[in-house]
């Protein structure tokens, strides 16, 4: 049964990529339970359906920290992003731009920060781990600015990794993890080709810059593992606010507390996120969490979501929820995967036309309308 175009183009991903891509992208940690409830809870949330109010002049245009968007959606950061497609950071990055919304490079992408920027004329955002590794995060951070990047989302829910069983069982991780990769690869010829011989080099091309050879898939899991920093704190941001004269978005927000100290820290914005359900599971969904922090410090800075978004109407459930724009996470890689930039570009004009076909029966003209009023109030009883 076809339900949503994230959900044939997931199935199409699912066919063309090897399992251990697109197990890496679809799963979440230990037993999935917060990826389901991100999906689900948001799912579950109705609009308040209103009619006859002229939606003659609807428009969709938002700002977000001083760019104009034509639409309130950016694309997230997906680490290996250039695994799904041929230099697959590129291709979104370009998607992106032509719609007018932000791309955001991983700090773990297979394409580095210059070929992106390089490929599209408008400023792209960059995501950036807290790790032990000092010297490379002010390594990224130089080129970042270099290649003229304004906006940074400093992902800080990852002090250590998720228990992500699916990864031992696909062959991303475990025992005999490079040769069963390698059989994978062979039973998917498409991808072997358009990827595998045409997409190389196969490296971490941040990281790689940075230590000045090549890091491979294994060379990636064991530099990450390492470089994770349980004990972060926020002071150990400070340097990163003086260091980084642009926007600073702190993705990772699941607690109104913890929100409170991103505004006391001097943050622009934030993501209320649980990763994707790729970190601690059993939390709130993304829908759960975020109208309490909407409330907390929606007036002190820019509020944006993510996980479980893979719908117009998602996006316009997630604003009515308390965000000003959303992050699109798995709808876009999945995209990427089934059809390249086209796949992606796709995607994206779907969404707007399910945002639009949202906000005339929610009776909505413009973005900043959109509010807990565009909720039907059985669920707004929930949500208390």
């Amino acid at each position: 049964m076809i339900i949503s175009a994230s959900t044939d183009y997931r199935l199409a991903a699912k066919r063309r990529l090897p399992p251990f891509l697109f197990h890496y992208a679809d799963g979440g940690s230990y037993a999935e339970h917060t990826l389901r409830r991100n999906v689900d809870d948001l799912a579950d949330i109705a609009l308040r359906q209103r009619v006859l109010t002229d939606a003659s002049n609807l428009s969709l245009d938002t700002e977000l920290f001083g760019e104009r968007l034509s639409m309130p959606v950016a694309l997230a950061p997906v680490g290996l992003a250039g695994m799904y497609a041929r230099r697959g950071e590129v291709q979104a990055a370009r998607a992106a731009t032509r719609k007018g919304i932000p791309f955001t490079l991983s700090t773990v992408s297979v394409c580095p920060i210059a070929e992106v920027t390089s490929a599209i004329d408008r400023p792209m955002w960059f995501q950036l781990y807290v790790l032990k590794d000092r010297g490379f995060m002010q390594h990224v951070l130089e080129r970042a600015k270099a290649a003229g990047v304004k906006t940074l989302v400093f992902t800080v829910d990852m002090p250590t990794p998720g228990a992500r069983y699916r990864d031992a069982h696909s062959g991303m991780s475990g025992r005999y993890a490079a040769e069963r990769r390698m059989l994978q690869a062979i039973t998917h010829p498409f991808w072997s080709w358009d990827v595998g011989i045409h997409g190389r080099p196969h490296d971490l091309g941040n990281i790689s810059d940075y230590r000045g050879q090549a890091t491979g898939l294994e060379d990636y899991i064991g530099w990450l593992a390492k470089n994770f920093d349980p004990a972060v704190a926020w002071r150990d941001l400070e340097w990163i606010r003086e260091f980084w004269d642009g926007t600073i978005v702190i993705k990772g927000i699941l607690d109104p507390d913890d929100a409170r100290d991103a505004v006391r820290f001097g943050a622009d914005g934030i993501v209320v996120s649980n990763h994707g359900g790729r970190q601690l599971d059993g939390v709130l969904s993304t829908a759960r969490a975020l109208p309490v922090i909407a409330d907390a410090v929606g007036r002190d800075l820019t509020i944006l979501a993510d996980s479980g978004v893979r719908n117009g109407l998602d996006v316009v459930r997630m604003i009515a929820l308390g965000a000003d724009a959303v992050l699109l996470g798995r709808a876009w890689v999945f995209a990427l995967a089934a059809a390249g930039e086209a796949g992606v570009t796709h995607l994206l004009e779907l969404i707007e036309k399910e945002m639009r076909v949202a906000m005339t029966l929610t009776g909505k003209h413009y973005i900043a309308e959109i509010g807990p009023d565009s909720l039907a109030s059985a669920v707004k009883a929930l949500q208390d």
